[in-house]
Order: C-alpha cells, then structure tokens, then sequence
C-alpha cells in the first residue's frame, strides 16, 4: 500500500470519530500554541528591548562616573558634567555625525495659581532631528525657537491633564522659576513598555539656560552615520572628554555589545522557562494520542485480521497506524501554529512591541508534532502490527 493510501486510510478514520479526534488534537493545539506564542512574544519583546537600549537613529549614551574623592569634595560633580565646548569637540569626530544634549531639572511650574512638580528639560536642534518629539495638538519647537531662545515649550499629554484639567493649554502662559514661558504644543500621549506618564515640559537649550542660569549639560548622546562606528565613536569621545578634563575613566560609554547579548541571555532563558512550562501540555496531548490510537487499535482489530488475512504485512500495518497518528498530531500542530501566532500577535499589540514569528519556529512546531505523533503511536502502531491474524479474525 502506498503512502498516498495510508494518508487516505488515516484521514478515513479520523473522519469516522470526529469528535474523538478533536478531543485528542486539542492537547496538541494548546502545547503547540502555547509555545509558538511564549516564543514570538519573547523574540519580540527581546527586540524591543535592544531597540530601547541602542536608542532610536544608532545612538549611544556618554555618561559621567567621578572618583569617590571627586564626589567627596563636590557631591552635585555627576549632575552637569558636560558643557558647550565638550559638544563642539565630540563632533570633530568623524565618526559623529549628531550630537544630542539635554539639561534637565525636577521643580515647580505655575500656572494662574496651581502649582505642578514637572520634569523641565532644555534640549538642542539634534534632539529634535534624532529623536523628534510627536505633538498631538499646537506645534513643534521650531529651528527659530532654539536661535532665538524664545520662551515657548512643549508639554506631555498628563501634564496637559493635571495642571489644566485636560482643557487646551496652546498660547497659555506658565511660569518656570518666575520666568514667563508660553505653551504652543502637547505631545501624544505615549504607549509601550517605557511608558510612565509622566509630567514633562520640553523648551530650547537656549531657553533652559536663561532660566536657570547654567550653562552645564547633563546628558549627551552621540549619532553615528551607522551601527557599525557606534561603539568606536562612543569610546572616541569617552577618551576625547577625559584628555579635555584631564580624567582617567570618569567619562564613559555604554557597552551596547556587551549590554545587548545580556539582554539577549536573560530573555532567551526566560523564554526558555515558559516554553518548557507550556511544553508539558504537549507531553499530555502526546499521551492522549497514544490513548486513543490504543483504543483504535483494541476496535478495529477484525479489520487489521482481514488485511493481514489478504496478505498485509506486520511493517505496513505499523507504518498505517503510524501515519495515523503522525496525521492526528500534524493537524493539531497546524492549528497550534495558527492560534499561537494570533495570540502573539494579540498579546505583543497590547504590549506595544511587534510578535516576531520566525520561520524557523514554524518549522519546529510542526517537526516537533510529527515527532510526537510518531513516538507516541510506536507503542499502539506495534501493538496492532503483533496481532494474531486467526486471533483478530475471530474478535467481537
């Protein structure tokens, strides 16, 4: 008998007790399923992550780490490490193609009478051309603001909501250590995992400084031209920043190499985890397949006595009740695979970072419901390849 005629045999009797069969799948679904799932959204959730750190544009963070006595004799030396001049010489660096710098304070913003605590944060024209700000109503901060160091700035959605009540606060005016500053955007509201809705108010570099005297930055984040010169120009600018400010190792660099394989270690471990967890379900549906292949087997055994009464032989009564199965749990795997992957789908829009279905897990997924349909229909398939065919013949 063909393998054709096996397939047509199997699906015959399959059809023949739908319901069992499906009962029997779902074990194989749900582990199938569960798997494709924990996966795709851990491969997803692992791109994310890395997109976070690595920064949008290839974009790495410098930082600043004095020595204890450094600390010591100036407590506030980590708050405004970097100045103008530190920007001017990062980008003579070749591999430098923007530099991105901010300076930030925690205090209160007045608006008429209601006082708000806000992050305040002074940003350059390079913040606006690497990470951009996405303004849901009014206008963006505009290159003749940061020239000009007009008094204008762009505030978060939950600022808009706690200091005006949700009303529109574009052309009100709000007042930063006593200094007038008028409002002309707010940004859309933000989603996904690093999301914390905070209070913000974004003004020119320009702006910032006037209003609290200072002329120290204190974050700097560096553009390469791509991801290949992104660590070389980090460390450039590291050693460039401590020759300036005759430093040993204050001023640094992330690691994004280093931090991205770690991110990858704890997410593939994690996935790892579930997907074992979610496994178990398959064990289980492996054994119902090999339950009800057995009570298969105990059914039709008249009708393996009549086909080896016509000549079949023990290896194609095995191979029949192993294509059998192998057919129950390919079926069940090809449904697990296509719930898994609108669940991850699903479950990674809510999540805010996208489901990363590989083809390679695809392929797992159904090799591994065709392993488990042949290890567990050995026991049945043999079962019903030793019977006896005048023992069989002579079954009720």
């Amino acid at each position: 008998m063909s393998l054709a005629e096996n397939m047509k045999m199997a699906l015959s009797s399959l059809l023949a007790h739908k319901m069992r069969s499906i009962l029997t799948m779902i074990g194989i679904i749900i582990g199938v399923g569960s798997v494709i799932t924990v996966v795709a959204i851990g491969q997803g959730g692992e791109a994310m992550l890395k997109s976070q750190i690595v920064g949008a544009g290839n974009t790495v963070e410098l930082f600043y780490m004095p020595s204890e006595e450094e600390m010591m004799v100036d407590p506030d030396a980590m708050m405004n490490p970097f100045s103008q001049e530190d920007i001017r010489a990062i980008e003579t660096i070749p591999e430098v193609t923007k530099v991105v710098a901010t300076s930030a304070e925690y205090g209160n913003v007045r608006y008429r009478e209601d006082l708000l605590e806000s992050s305040i944060t002074g940003i350059n024209q390079a913040y606006m051309d690497v990470n951009g700000l996405q303004v849901s109503s009014g206008r963006n901060l505009l290159d003749a603001d940061f020239l000009g160091g007009r008094r204008v700035a762009v505030v978060s959605a939950n600022f808009q909501e706690d200091l005006f009540d949700g009303e529109n606060p574009i052309g009100q005016v709000i007042f930063i250590r006593s200094q007038p500053v008028e409002i002309v955007g707010v940004l859309a509201e933000t989603t996904g995992l690093f999301s914390f809705g905070a209070n913000e108010v974004y003004l020119p570099w320009n702006t910032w400084r006037t209003i609290f005297a200072s002329n120290e930055l204190s974050q700097i984040t560096l553009q390469a031209g791509n991801a290949e010169d992104l660590q070389v120009a980090g460390e450039k600018a590291a050693d460039l920043l401590n020759r300036i400010h005759n430093k040993e190792e204050a001023y640094q660099v992330l690691n994004m190499e280093e931090i991205a394989a770690g991110v990858g270690q704890i997410t593939n471990i994690m996935t790892i985890i579930i997907s074992s967890i979610a496994g178990i379900s398959l064990l289980v549906g492996g054994i119902g397949v090999m339950n009800i292949m057995l009570v298969s087997v105990t059914e039709r055994t008249r009708e393996i006595g009549v086909r080896m009464a016509l000549g079949a032989t023990r290896g194609q009564i095995l191979v029949q009740f192993l294509i059998e199965s192998v057919t129950l749990t390919l079926i069940g795997g090809g449904i697990g695979i296509l719930l898994g992957w609108g669940a991850a789908t699903i479950v990674s829009s809510f999540a805010g970072w996208p489901a990363l279905i590989s083809w390679p897990v695809i392929a797992g997924g159904v090799l591994f419901s065709m392993i488990i349909g042949i290890v567990f229909g050995i026991l049945p398939a043999n079962k019903a390849s030793r019977l006896d065919p005048i023992e069989s013949l002579r079954y009720e």
